[in-house]
């Protein structure tokens, strides 16, 4: 049993330009262990409950030490009979297309 959980997270009031918080981010849920997707709006982490909730709980602890307001949403997508579904989930719209699609 595994989860998906997509989040992203920035920080509000730090100009318009956030990327070396969320580079922060990435370096501490690349240095878990997790697997994970980044996309251009946000991260997908898999696995179990309390582990993918502990990296974006690091996450936001890193980004409150010196931020005064973070904005944060998260999507879940869990199932009893699935696992490694941050690669399978993309390979049955692939076969079902009969075609490699862009990543």
């Amino acid at each position: 049993m595994s989860m998906l959980l997509e989040f992203s997270m920035f920080p509000i009031g730090q100009g318009e330009s956030v990327g070396d918080y969320v580079a922060r981010s990435l370096d501490i849920i690349d240095k878990s262990g997790v697997p994970y997707r980044l996309n251009p709006m946000g991260t997908v982490l898999e696995g179990e409950w309390d582990e993918v909730m502990a990296v974006v709980k690091q996450c936001f602890d890193r980004m409150t030490a010196d931020c005064g307001r973070v904005e944060c949403a998260i999507k879940i997508d869990w199932r009893r009979d699935k696992a490694d579904q941050l690669t399978s989930k993309v390979a049955g719209v692939e076969r079902r297309l009969g075609r490699a699609l862009k990543q």
